[in-house]
């Protein structure tokens, strides 16, 4: 008897074979419940169509891999099992109504993210792109401006995370080496065991963006978080305040932040993520001495994709032998 089916639908590169055989070997060791067929995208979505239709979950292996319209024409499909922490490409609502799930990465690239989170904190209290880019020049020290009032160290700041989930609470234990006080904001409870190993304490959304040094945004992008930070929460920022978005650029409104950075509303802003992307080179953002950018790459590094793809295999083969699935990313 044939096994069910699970697609992995991605760019036939240099990389797909290598790719290929670490999807078996997981599914190997997770039971040997499921088959693993590679799929290219960019045969066409009718040959796409044809080679998953057996398939009852597909695994995109890149952003954006497979589409929700191409999804829902897929007649034995029941999950979506990403690779990534963000979902929002996909219309969760329609693939639900169809009776197709969605679930995430299950906290796959938690740790590089939350690393990246505290390096942008680190660069742009240090200028770290002046300092790059002048010694890079061979202008050594030249390039790098400012008074030494701004500049500055984490010791004793007050940091808030927004969303104390996977990403926010491995933010939270990393700086508590660093000495800072953690609050932190959410709109579900977080139990009690969380709070207490990561020393942050709960407050209201209004109270972390008046009293933060750092505010540092861990949230998925939905309706409920699109644009969660524009000018009136800009404003009410200290003016010395830095804005760390390690997220989803649309979490927060680029236009409302360029003006708040350009007129010295609050002090500077560490992104990985923008609204659009890639950003237009003329994007003012890339060259403001305050904010230091990167290119949504905060999840890359080798262990981000270790966990992350052992958690697809995991959880596809979980649904093979009809048991209950982890990570469900859920509309709203």
């Amino acid at each position: 008897m044939a096994l069910p089916l699970v697609a992995i639908i991605g760019p036939n590169d240099s990389r797909t074979k290598a790719v290929v055989q670490r999807y078996e070997m997981l599914a190997g060791q997770h039971g040997g419940s499921v088959d693993v067929r590679w799929i290219d995208n960019a045969s066409g979505d009718a040959a796409v169509l044809e080679n998953a239709k057996d398939a009852i979950a597909v695994i995109p292996a890149g952003p954006r891999a497979i589409t929700t319209e191409l999804a829902l024409k897929l007649p034995n499909l029941r999950l979506v099992q990403t690779t990534s922490a963000g979902t929002d490409y996909l219309d969760k609502t329609a693939l639900g109504e169809s009776g197709v799930l969605v679930a995430n990465n299950g906290g796959g690239n938690s740790v590089a993210v939350s690393e990246h989170a505290v390096a942008l904190m680190i660069s742009v209290y240090r200028k770290m792109n002046l300092q790059l880019t002048s010694t890079r020049a061979g202008t050594w020290m030249a390039g790098v401006t400012g008074e030494e009032g701004e500049y500055h160290n984490l010791v004793d700041k007050t940091v808030g995370i927004v969303g104390l989930g996977r990403i926010g609470s491995r933010v939270a234990r990393r700086l508590r080496g660093w000495e800072c006080e953690i609050i932190y904001s959410d709109v579900i409870s977080i139990p009690e065991d969380v709070e207490k190993e990561t020393r942050a304490r709960r407050v209201e959304l209004d109270e972390l963006l008046s009293t933060s040094d750092l505010i540092t945004l861990h949230v998925p992008l939905d309706r409920s978080t699109h644009h969660m930070i524009s000018t009136r929460e800009l404003e009410m920022m200290k003016s010395t305040a830095i804005l760390i978005n390690a997220c989803r650029g649309p979490v927060v409104d680029e236009a409302a932040l360029t003006t708040a950075l350009q007129s010295g509303q609050i002090f500077g802003a560490g992104l990985d993520v923008l609204e659009q992307e890639p950003t237009p080179s003329d994007n003012p953002l890339l060259t403001m001495d305050n904010v230091v950018v990167t290119p949504h790459l905060a999840s890359l590094s080798v262990e981000s994709g270790i966990r992350s793809t052992d958690f697809a295999m995991a959880n596809v083969s979980r649904l093979a032998r009809g048991e209950e699935l982890e990570s469900i990313v859920h509309p709203v």
